[in-house]
């Protein structure tokens, strides 16, 4: 039964956050990479504060997956580094702790862009 509690925390948290994102697609005039940058720098400032922290305790997947997550991991390895390295951990920290999600979204965009065909729309 545990899991299934954790799968609905996760799926209503993830669904939360998309859900404001929508939101701001729907009713605003920010464009889709606005957003993008905003939930990122949100993600970062809220872990920053100590507020995500416990929406990831709570949510798990459900707050480290979507773009405030990103954010999330971003300064969580920046803060980690610089206590391990000092200054110079604050340039590489947030590359270091999110070099697999890049990487993993480099190399799929790459293959989807092979098996598609991507082109200008006319």
């Amino acid at each position: 039964m545990e899991i299934f509690t954790d799968c609905l925390y996760a799926f209503l948290v993830g669904g939360l956050i998309c859900m404001i994102g929508q939101i701001f697609i729907d009713f605003t005039r920010l464009t889709p990479a606005r957003i993008l940058v905003s939930y990122v720098v949100s993600g970062v400032i809220l872990t920053a504060l100590g507020i995500y922290e416990p929406i990831v305790e709570f949510a798990g997947a459900g707050a480290t997956v979507p773009l405030t997550g990103f954010g999330y991991s971003l300064a969580t390895g920046v803060k980690e580094a610089v206590m391990q390295y000092g200054l110079l951990g604050a340039f590489c920290g947030g590359l270091t702790a999110t070099a697999a999600g890049i990487t993993a979204s480099i190399v799929f965009g790459y293959i989807m862009a092979l098996i598609f065909r991507p082109g200008d729309k006319t």
